[in-house]
């Protein structure tokens, strides 16, 4: 049982400030300001390395959350650094919007509007609002929210495009990163714009937004989630053709709790009773990626009968909020332990014990993956700082006689 192996929600605490300390002690840059862009897999720092919008982005939503979550100081101090950054340097004063990438000077490297590197700008300056009360912070979001409106939703077949140039003008690559499909729409840029959106209600209660949020839902509902397997399609083209037959273990699982929080903040009882009965289905469905040894394993493809067993930080830290969210729903055992699982795998290897922060993953023979950022464009302190803020709160909820402050 849950209760009998962990007395209190006091070692997630201890793991999210863990996290946070390092990104404290180990990336602001005191000459630049703002966060170095990297620190290798050796624990080695590079102050020459690009400067990515989601690492800045996310940096900030970190520690903003944090610091509403918990009131200490250096959580504000630092998330002032980061938007102070931001805004110096990130926010396209001409265009609007977010650069994708900077150099370590600040300088623009990358100018173009990839619209998820948007949504993760509102999502984290919504948070920051809340931590300072900033109305720059506040109105920044929203700025964006309708440059996102303007541009990038197709009023044709619903949804939203991938990314645009600098002045916003049409892109022939629209992909994310190397690895992804040049197909103008996709699952994970609609997850983080729901995301963002969802935080955005939070602080500016929009009937417009509130609409763009249902009909985001109904994406998910028509287009996105599988219906025969409630996994969720990777890539698809305008007018929503399936164009991938990868199941992402990780999105499934984290889409299975943020599809449910966004139904609750606008407060639609039918959509919160679909996604509620969505977060048990897709978390069942994720129970497929689970390895013998309690991790989560990264992608499967359908078509080809290929595991990629890989195990990546971001997908355990997803499938312990998205496990302990399906229990909380539903009282199933089943999810309680899966989580158990999960956390006693990251603690083991996933953790950095020594040198802080967590590893980018493990092999399938659960060596550590070569080659990857400790910090980085995509290595960031969000997934794992969300997740031990997530399971405090719904463990707090859930055992509330176990919580100790």
């Amino acid at each position: 049982m849950f209760v009998g192996t962990m007395q209190s929600s006091y070692p997630f605490k201890k793991e999210l400030f863990s996290i946070l300390h390092y990104w404290e002690q180990n990336l602001p840059d005191p000459v630049q300001g703002g966060f170095y862009g990297r620190i290798d897999g050796n624990n080695i720092l590079d102050k020459q390395a690009p400067r990515g919008a989601v690492l800045n982005a996310r940096i900030l939503w970190s520690f903003s959350a944090a610091f509403n979550a918990f009131k200490e100081p250096f959580c504000l101090s630092q998330a002032e650094r980061a938007f102070d950054y931001i805004t110096r340097f990130f926010i396209d004063r001409q265009y609007g919007g977010t650069y994708w990438l900077l150099t370590s000077k600040g300088e623009k490297l990358d100018p173009k509007k990839q619209v998820y590197a948007q949504a993760f700008m509102i999502y984290a300056l919504a948070e920051y609002y809340r931590a300072s009360g900033s109305d720059e912070a506040r109105n920044e979001a929203i700025k964006i929210y309708q440059l996102i409106e303007q541009y990038s939703f197709d009023h044709a077949h619903g949804g939203y495009g991938e990314a645009y140039a600098e002045d916003w003008s049409l892109l022939q690559d629209v992909r994310l990163s190397e690895k992804d499909a040049n197909e103008k729409k996709t699952m994970n840029t609609h997850l983080h714009i729901i995301e963002a959106y969802t935080n955005l209600y939070g602080i500016w209660k929009d009937d417009g937004l509130k609409q763009k949020i249902e009909g985001l839902l109904g994406v998910f509902r028509d287009h996105i989630i599988d219906r025969n397997n409630s996994h969720l399609h990777l890539f698809m083209d305008e007018q929503w053709v399936v164009r991938s037959p990868v199941i992402s273990y990780g999105h499934t699982i984290e889409a299975a709790w943020l599809l449910q929080e966004a139904a609750e903040m606008i407060g639609d009882e039918q959509w919160i009773k679909y996604t509620r009965q969505k977060a048990v289905d897709m978390a069942k469905a994720s129970l497929e990626g689970m390895d013998v040894d309690g991790s989560m394993l990264y992608e499967y493809d359908r078509t080809a009968d290929h595991w990629i067993k890989e195990k990546h930080w971001w997908v355990q830290a997803e499938a312990m909020v998205g496990f302990l969210n399906a229990y909380s729903v539903s009282g199933d055992q089943l999810f309680l332990d899966s989580f158990n699982r999960i956390w006693s795998y990251t603690k083991e290897y996933i953790i950095d014990n020594k040198q802080g922060e967590w590893f980018w993953g493990r092999t399938k023979d659960n060596e550590l993956m070569p080659d990857q950022d400790k910090a980085g464009i995509w290595k960031c302190p969000y997934h794992n700082s969300r997740a031990m803020l997530e399971v405090i709160r719904r463990y707090e909820s859930v055992f509330p006689e176990l919580t100790t402050r």
